[in-house]
């Protein structure tokens, strides 16, 4: 296959390339920082920061998946990828997507819990439940999206091969096929509901019964410490969930769209939860951001 950059610009462009490795840059030392503050202070040992951790691997895996193809083009103008990488690559970012969806839903549920039934919090989300929810949520992100790289790889490709973006994903890859793609659309239709769909409804779900509870809280200062523990969390489903429907909507009906606007709104899906996602949480999160003006403070 034949990966594309940014349409108009040319292929070697380091000013290009340069924020784009400030990025990538930026998203390793946040997401990292994260996971290095959760594992060495105890304090942090708890289940909201349990998911966080989650969903610091889940943004890792999904950008350093993309990471050797963006930078390849970019930096060394090399834009060919062999048909096995694309799969592997296209199975890793969709499965990593996968994943990233379900952590925001154990996420989701942990502020149900802690709003809803704060008595019950401790004895509800356990250790044992932390776990037996992360496995659930890797192996779903695994399973599901199998199907879709091995109906692929069967299929037969002819005429452009030349992709849409800088890296690999089912929709671009499957407009190539020159055979019949109902069996691979309506999988992959299937795939989108089971995890996307699902978790969602699920996260709305979640919230229209917080807001519920919320709105029963007498206290005016109250109702405000209750809704500010659920703002880094609506933003990370804002920041993941926008760009991703943005993107399924102009794959399907915005094809006479210019090429501009699919690869933007595919590399905002791809590198902007990544960068975005340990900054919103350090900036709204107490705990985390006493620790790094602790950290600081010792430098």
């Amino acid at each position: 296959f034949i990966l594309t950059g940014i349409p108009g610009l040319p292929m070697s462009s380091y000013w290009m390339a340069l924020p784009l490795c400030c990025l990538y840059l930026l998203m390793l030392l946040g997401n990292c920082t994260l996971l290095w503050m959760i594992k060495t202070d105890h304090s942090l040992h708890t289940p909201m920061y349990y998911f966080l951790s989650m969903l610091a691997v889940a943004d890792l895996g999904l950008s350093l998946s993309t990471l050797p193809t963006m930078l390849a083009i970019f930096w060394f103008e090399s834009t060919s990828l062999c048909f096995e990488a694309c799969i592997v690559q296209m199975y890793f970012i969709h499965s990593f997507s996968a994943i990233e969806s379900g952590v925001l839903v154990a996420m989701a549920f942990d502020r149900f819990v802690a709003i809803c039934y704060p008595l019950r919090y401790a004895s509800v989300l356990t250790s044992s439940l932390i776990m037996k929810a992360g496995g659930a949520i890797f192996v779903r992100g695994v399973c599901v999206v199998l199907p879709v790289a091995i109906l692929i790889k069967k299929m037969p490709f002819c005429g452009s091969h030349v992709l849409s973006h800088s890296f690999c994903l089912h929709q671009d890859v499957l407009r190539l096929v020159c055979g019949d793609v109902r069996v691979n659309s309506l999988y992959g239709l299937i795939a989108v509901i089971l995890t996307k769909g699902l978790d969602s409804l699920t996260i709305l779900l979640s919230y229209m019964m917080i807001i519920r509870a919320i709105l029963n809280i007498v206290s005016q200062e109250a109702r405000a410490k209750a809704f500010s523990t659920c703002i880094s969390h609506l933003c990370a489903v804002l920041i993941f969930y926008i760009p991703l429907i943005g993107l399924s909507i102009i794959h399907r009906f915005g094809k006479h769209l210019p090429p501009l606007t699919h690869t933007l709104l595919a590399d905002a899906y791809l590198l902007v939860p990544p960068v975005l996602n340990p900054l919103v949480y350090s900036w709204k999160t107490k705990q985390i951001r006493r620790r790094i003006l602790v950290l600081l403070c010792r430098r």
